[in-house]
């Protein structure tokens, strides 16, 4: 049986977006998600990939950035999105605390959602870890733009699944930055993917998709659990 799914609205300043928050009986971990630049919260990719998690033992709260519940389709900027992290950690945090059951809150997202969760953990937003699918590590065709700087002074867990054909991340740069952050981040490479870890010549639903990136994150939050 999957698990129950109940609305949320986050208030984020005088704005509010919408969420899902999704609880399995007896979850060993709660996984806030945030999507990508391009596609919402209720992108099948998001759907396959917290049903597929929630199967597994996990809670999890997708959600909406301002720009995307006011159906604008030019990100945010830093200072609103973060803003957006930290009332949707706030959200399923509390949720966690009214259950003694369930374990650590982690934060995970869908490359801009990845990048901005990261930003905001840097700048003191807490978490038990980062989880990130698909990280924009530098524009596709411009590796001389890294956006990395902030990764280095992180200290949490981190799970980089990232697409090997993926073109947002040069394999050799990404393997470096990973290299350079130590031993609290975690490299998975997922066969054949792109950004959206399609792989050519498979034919598969975006729910399909998702679901398939869910196994080795929820392996990744039991061995932290």
């Amino acid at each position: 049986m999957p698990a129950p799914e109940s609305p949320v609205t986050i208030s984020v300043g005088d704005v509010q977006v919408s969420g899902v928050y999704a609880r399995p009986d007896d979850p060993f971990a709660t996984l806030v998600l945030a999507h990508g630049a391009g596609a919402g919260m209720e992108h099948p990719f998001m759907v396959g990939f917290t049903n597929a998690l929630n199967h597994d033992g996990v809670a999890t709260l997708r959600f909406n950035f301002p720009y995307r519940e006011a159906g604008r389709k030019f990100p945010d900027r830093p200072p609103l999105a973060i803003a957006a992290w930290r009332a949707a950690m706030e959200e399923a945090a509390a949720r966690a605390a009214a259950h003694s059951d369930t374990g650590p809150v982690w934060a995970a997202g869908k490359s801009f959602g990845g990048r901005m969760a990261s930003m905001a953990v840097a700048e003191g937003m807490p978490a038990a870890g980062l989880v990130y699918l698909g990280y924009p590590l530098h524009p596709p065709g411009r590796p001389e733009k890294l956006r990395d700087e902030h990764l280095y002074g992180l200290t949490l867990p981190m799970l980089f699944m990232q697409g090997t054909r993926d073109t947002f991340a040069t394999p050799d740069l990404l393997e470096g930055v990973v290299a350079r952050i130590g031993q609290t981040a975690t490299l998975h490479w997922y066969d054949g993917g792109d950004h959206s870890f399609a792989v050519k010549g498979t034919r598969r639903t975006a729910a399909e998709i998702g679901a398939s990136v869910a196994a080795p994150v929820a392996a990744y939050l039991r061995s932290h659990a």
